[in-house]
């Protein structure tokens, strides 16, 4: 039986991030993929929102994921474009990728980092003790391992196995979604019909003044909500014409598809993302509608706040306990992504009194302020990990800041690199991990001294007051803001970083 630290269920986005997040750490990860090799057929999701291109400059990637995809204003609510160019951050908009490119590009990343993805091998079942989690596999071995993480999709057998349940809300609405050549061009764009939405596009575009423009000849995009919710056998061919003709009155000669798959409402959330040394990330904890394409989003972000968590775990710098902190921080976050993708479908309905309701929200989301607390909600900058008292910062999202350090100006997301906790004293006094309070973590904890002048800004909430030192965690939010004391500073390394060292 071969041992690993960590076997990660599924090569996704999710999987490969908390791969690429453990690497970094240093911690062994054993990955599998039951799909022969990382080819992704047809579209899926289609790009990332802000606070996952700002995770991404975190660790010094994010320059791949723009190099190949479209920045363009993404965030929206319910058909509401919601304009975000004028947040404080560096990555104010979003970026039109599709989820095959987004993988490769964190295969690729993954790899340079030493991870191999196991393709073709799947999880059978799994028994875990008091010390670690025996792993059988479809290749007929087993692997022992300290943790178990099912980034498997919504389906998931680990999810299943470890007994977790997954309660929520059954489909109210079905849609197909696939690549098709067609003999007649359709109209391009969002469209409604008698059950709902449709809509038509190609996987290659460009993004030209906010307008997408798209390339001549190739597989068409398809989208269209189909007439009822529940079904039970595979798409087809066939039932793809049916609700083209029923939305449209023509299937546009919709022939040889390379990829046609149905996705519904369906909204749900396992009651815990940790059952002993089993844990869930991204689909395998929660499922919703795609609406303001969240998922592949909040999936990615469970892996920055699960990764760094559970390195130290592993190596022994932190205590078992401080895994039920991913729970009680990501479980809130999908929550409220159920609540919006739930009231998303809810406002699409084919209604005119539902229609009614659309317009008196398009109405309140024009005003200024309605507009930036979605639009922060939509694109993940609003995150807060709490606690509610306290200085702003704390348990927000670090700014990008380009501070001037002894070797000269660096920024904050720089510093965050190689996942790190760092003290960045900006102030009077200068806290030290050599000495005082913070000494016994200087193994732990990267010191950064640096001055900043200019002003401090959130999302949202404007203009907070320059704090002296502030501790980052590897996911780039704050753990403790110092203000001319270092009051709290050694408890929040303890809580966050492990027991002092002797």
């Amino acid at each position: 039986m071969a041992g690993h630290a960590v076997v990660i269920a599924g090569a996704g986005p999710v999987g490969l991030t908390l791969a690429g997040e453990l690497a970094l750490a240093g911690v062994d990860a054993f990955v599998v993929e039951r799909r022969p090799n990382q080819d992704l057929a047809g579209s899926r999701a289609g790009g990332l929102h802000s606070r996952t291109i700002e995770a991404f400059d975190q660790r010094g990637i994010a320059d791949r994921f723009l190099a190949e995809g479209q920045t363009a204003q993404v965030a929206g609510f319910a058909g509401v474009k919601l304009d975000i160019s004028e947040f404080p951050t560096r990555h104010n908009y979003g970026l039109g990728l599709w989820q095959k490119h987004i993988e490769r590009i964190l295969a690729e990343w993954t790899r340079e980092l030493g991870v191999k993805v196991h393709y073709g091998v799947e999880v059978l079942g799994f028994s875990q003790d008091k010390s670690g989690v025996d792993v059988e596999l479809s290749t007929g071995q087993s692997v022992r391992a300290q943790y178990l993480v099912g980034c498997d999709g919504g389906r998931s057998l680990v999810r299943k196995a470890a007994g977790i349940g997954f309660p929520g809300w059954d489909p109210t609405t079905s849609s197909l979604i696939a690549d098709v050549e067609m003999t007649e061009d359709p109209e391009f764009g969002v469209h409604r019909g008698p059950f709902g939405i449709y809509s038509f596009g190609k996987s290659e575009y460009r993004i030209r003044d906010g307008e997408v423009e798209y390339a001549d000849g190739g597989p068409v995009g398809v989208m269209v909500t189909e007439e009822h919710a529940h079904h039970t056998n595979e798409p087809t061919l066939g039932d793809l014409s049916n609700a083209l003709i029923a939305a449209c009155g023509t299937d546009y000669g919709a022939h040889n598809p390379t990829y046609i798959s149905r996705f519904t409402d369906t909204t749900r959330q396992a009651e815990t993302y940790r059952n002993g040394r089993v844990l869930l990330a991204g689909d395998a904890a929660h499922v919703h509608a795609p609406d303001g394409g969240q998922g592949l989003n909040i999936g990615v972000q469970d892996a920055m706040n699960l990764g760094w968590k559970l390195a130290q775990v592993v190596k022994g710098s932190s205590d078992d306990a401080l895994l039920d902190s991913y729970h009680a921080e990501r479980h809130p976050i999908a929550a409220r992504v159920l609540r919006n993708t739930m009231a998303q479908v809810a406002l699409r309905r084919p209604d005119d009194r539902i229609k009614a309701v659309g317009d008196v929200i398009a109405e309140l989301l024009g005003m200024e302020e309605p507009r930036k607390k979605f639009a922060a909600m939509m694109s993940g900058l609003d995150v807060h990990y709490g606690p509610e008292e306290g200085h702003p910062l704390l348990g927000r999202r670090m700014p990008d800041l380009e501070v001037t350090t002894a070797e000269g100006p660096v920024r904050v997301f720089t510093l965050l690199h190689r996942a790190r906790p760092v003290l960045l004293n900006l102030g009077e006094p200068r806290f030290k991990l050599d000495g005082g309070d913070a000494a016994a973590w200087a193994d732990r904890v990267e010191l950064v001294d640096a001055e900043f002048a200019g002003a401090w800004e959130l999302p949202v909430i404007g203009d907070v007051g320059a704090p002296d030192a502030v501790l980052i965690r590897p996911d780039g939010y704050v753990a403790w803001v110092g203000n001319g004391t270092s009051e709290g500073l050694a408890e929040a390394l303890a809580t966050w970083f492990g027991p002092p060292a002797r």
